[in-house]
């Protein structure tokens, strides 16, 4: 598989904090999960994806108010109908990791929601994938 990475920033905000003044679970897992899907479509080259499985949910050490976030994925693997990827997610201000996920896998899927094969078999850096769809339907 060729190396492909996709980086995205997030910015830890008051409003994105709990309690103990560091930044919610459920909030990263959220950002994680949607810019994932985002990378699954591109790859994939259709927005009828689904999330399949994430695997064990390492958090590693806290973020809290100001912190800027690094979530780096990965293409790990296609499948017939899916795609693995992994994510990183680094506090770019302390360099420390916040947390890890080896795979979450989406799947692709048709009309009635059942998995549907969608032919790739490397990662692209782009998004010619969506647009070659988009541009078919119109």
């Amino acid at each position: 598989m060729s190396e492909y990475r996709h980086l995205v920033r997030k910015w830890v905000k008051p409003e994105d904090l709990n309690q103990h003044d560091a930044l919610f679970g459920g909030r990263l897992l959220q950002w994680v999960d949607e810019e994932a899907a985002i990378v699954a479509v591109t790859q994939l080259g259709t927005i009828d994806i689904v999330t399949r499985h994430m695997s064990a949910i390492d958090f590693v050490s806290r973020a809290g108010r100001g912190d800027l976030l690094e979530l780096e994925y990965r293409v790990v693997a296609f499948g017939r109908t899916s795609v693995t990827l992994s994510c990183r997610v680094e506090n770019a201000v302390t360099g420390q990791d916040v947390l890890r996920l080896d795979t979450l896998v989406f799947v692709a899927v048709d009309r009635d929601g059942k998995p549907a094969e969608h032919g790739m078999t490397a990662p692209t850096p782009g998004t010619e994938r969506i647009r070659d769809v988009a541009a078919a339907v119109r």
